[in-house]
C-alpha cells in the first residue's frame, strides 16, 4: 500500500522548490550569473533533503516495518513504555538524506495517546503516533531531536485507518525515531544495522 501519492519529493518541500526556481530565473535575467549557479546548488540541496521516492512495501501480516531511513543505533527493553509498560525499544538514528517522510510501522487505527490517563504517556502525546491492530496490539512511534526546533508533523487524523508502510508524517529533519513494540513481539534488527524506511522489517508482533 503506498497511501499519500507524493511526486519524488514530499508535498511540504514544494513551495521552497518553487520558489528557489523563481529567484534562479530572475537571478539570470537580472544579477550576476555566479547568484544563478548557487540557487542551482541550492535547489539541489532541497532536493536531497525532501526526496521522498516511492517504496516496495513487504507482503508480511503483522509484521513492523522501519518508519524512517537510518541506522539502528540501540535495542532493548523499556520499562516504562509509553502505553504497555514494559515494551521492546527500537532507537534508529534518522539519516539527514534518507525519505523526508516517515511510514506507518504497521497497519492499524490511529488513536488519541490524550485518552490515556496516565503519567508515563505525558511525554508522548505531542511528539508520537499510536496505532493498534486489529488484533489489540500497540505500536507506538516516537520522534526526538529536532533540528531547527521543528518537530514532525502527522497527517494521518485521531480514528483514521493506516496501512503497513504508509506515509504518516513528514520527518522535518528529526534525528532520532523510537519504536516501542509489545514486550512478546519478535525484534528482527541489531544496533549498527542500516533499515530503509517502508521496506526493511524490525520486528514482529506477537499474535499469528
Amino acid at each position: 500500500m503506498e497511501g499519500r501519492r507524493n511526486p519524488f519529493v514530499a508535498g511540504e518541500g514544494i513551495p521552497f522548490l518553487v520558489a528557489t526556481a523563481v529567484a534562479f530565473v530572475l537571478a539570470l535575467r537580472f544579477l550576476d550569473i555566479a547568484v544563478a549557479v548557487g540557487l542551482v546548488l541550492l535547489f539541489g540541496v532541497l532536493v536531497l533533503v525532501f526526496r521522498d521516492p516511492r517504496r516496495t512495501i513487504p507482503s508480511a501480516p503483522l509484521g513492523v516495518v522501519s518508519p524512517v531511513d537510518g541506522q539502528v543505533i540501540e535495542v532493548g527493553l523499556a520499562d516504562k513504555g509509553v502505553l504497555q509498560g514494559e515494551a521492546h525499544r527500537i532507537r534508529i538514528r534518522i539519516d539527514a538524506l534518507g525519505t523526508y517522510s516517515a511510514r506507518a510501522p504497521i497497519e492499524g487505527k490511529i488513536q488519541d495517546l490524550r485518552s490515556v490517563e496516565s503519567e508515563r504517556v505525558a511525554d508522548y502525546q505531542t511528539n508520537a503516533l499510536w496505532l493498534q491492530t486489529d488484533e489489540g496490539d500497540d505500536v507506538v512511534l516516537q520522534f526526538d531531536g529536532y533540528r531547527l526546533g521543528l518537530a514532525p508533523r502527522s497527517f494521518v487524523r485521531f480514528g483514521e485507518r493506516v496501512g503497513q508502510g504508509q506515509r504518516c508524517a513528514y520527518l522535518r529533519l528529526a534525528r532520532y525515531a523510537e519504536v516501542h513494540l509489545p514486550i512478546k513481539s519478535k525484534v528482527l534488527v541489531e544496533p549498527g544495522q542500516v533499515v530503509m524506511a517502508g521496506t526493511d522489517l524490525i520486528g514482529k508482533v506477537p499474535h499469528p
